[in-house]
């Protein structure tokens, strides 16, 4: 079964809104697991507008299941004041995750909105995928639906990919059949390079399903805006149950 892993950046934003505790990032962690969660996602990025650092360290000895840290690995916090590092690969070393997923966001990015270029930053990657997986720390490149690309990617010794799926979610409503084909493309590519799949990106109960009768063999996506959105109107319990009947 294709894991789900909840990211949980959103919940931090509400957090951070009024400053406090409420809702406790901690405890919706610990309880997405109690509802049936397979992973947990944080996104960690240098302005910590969601998710800090901090939570980072609070939130790791609590996951027992799959703790999965994304983000840029060339991000540095421009100003902070605790005692944690402050650069993203250092703070993943500190904290070695089960997985580490490479995301190339621009600075003042909203969200993530590319995946990497796995030719011009071939030898980069090599480099970090290396680092990373001497602490023992599986690594998943955010890529987009691109066979070339995967096949780069291949080339830098990631165990995984997870594909950017915002195209395959905006053109869904017009055309199922055509929003999922350069998706199933890239799917059977990564899978002929040995790679593990990860997905994410827009990815709802509108349109999880079929993308994953579409591609069985994935092994985990993350979702969080959609997922936590839902969580509004039908609660945390409900929702992690719908959208793992979507996986089933």
């Amino acid at each position: 079964m294709t894991k789900l892993s909840v990211n949980i950046n959103k919940v931090a934003t509400i957090r951070n809104a009024r400053g406090g505790n409420t809702p406790n990032v901690k405890q919706f962690a610990i309880d997405c697991e109690r509802f049936g969660a397979q992973g947990i996602t944080v996104h960690p990025r240098p302005d910590e507008r969601h998710i800090r650092y901090s939570d980072v360290y609070d939130i790791k000895p609590i996951v027992t299941t799959e703790f999965n840290i994304e983000g840029n690995p060339k991000g540095i916090r421009p100003h902070h004041t605790d005692s944690s590092p402050d650069g993203f690969i250092d703070l993943v070393k500190a904290i070695r995750p089960t997985q580490v997923t490479l995301v190339p966001d621009a600075d003042g990015v909203l969200t993530s909105n590319a995946g990497w270029d796995t030719v011009k930053n071939q030898q980069y990657l090599c480099d970090i995928v290396k680092e990373f997986q001497a602490c023992g720390i599986r690594v998943s490149i955010f890529i987009d639906a691109n066979p070339q690309m995967i096949e780069m990617a291949a080339k830098t010794g990631t165990d995984r990919v997870e594909l950017y799926t915002e195209s395959y979610a905006s053109q869904y409503a017009a055309g199922r059949e055509a929003a999922i084909a350069p998706f199933v493309e890239a799917a059977k590519v990564a899978r002929d390079c040995g790679l593990g799949l990860n997905a994410g990106h827009d990815l709802s109960l509108e349109n999880l399903a079929y993308f994953h009768q579409q591609i069985p063999w994935l092994a985990e996506v993350s979702i969080g805006h959609a997922l936590i959105s839902d969580a509004l109107y039908l609660g945390i319990e409900e929702t992690i149950h719908r959208y793992l009947c979507c996986l089933e």
